[in-house]
């Protein structure tokens, strides 16, 4: 496998697809905006290889699966996602880490919501209760 991680291959795929916001969810600031996924890529893609049992060891058999993955995880690449100003997303990675575990997806969004209130603003994820 080329140095490349897999991941690339499939944020590359979709970066045109994003919808990023145009300013920071939590302090609204319009610079050094950042996409963070609530559900990492990394983990989705190796949990999707893992339960369909697919091996990848080159880049051509990343390129070969990448449409099928991200056709069934449009949801959690393009929907479950925030837009935050490069300090507060370092702040939420401080607090789930580099690659937060896939089941901290609604204490992330919580985070947010808590964040979001301490600075006066309001943003709510749907679904989400206090």
């Amino acid at each position: 496998m080329n140095k490349r991680l897999p991941v690339k291959w499939i944020r590359d795929l979709n970066k045109r697809k994003y919808n990023k916001g145009s300013e920071c969810a939590l302090c609204g600031t319009y610079s050094e905006l950042q996409f963070h996924h609530f559900y990492s890529i990394t983990l989705l893609f190796e949990k999707w290889l893992k339960t369909n049992k697919i091996s990848v060891t080159t880049d051509d058999d990343v390129l070969a699966i990448r449409d099928q993955f991200s056709a069934e995880h449009t949801k959690e690449m393009f929907d479950e996602t925030v837009t935050l100003c490069k300090t507060h997303h370092a702040k939420l990675h401080q607090v789930y880490g580099i690659t937060p575990a896939l089941t901290t997806v609604d204490k992330q969004k919580c985070w947010i919501n808590t964040q979001a209130k301490k600075l006066g603003r309001i943003y709510e994820f749907e679904g989400m209760a206090d």
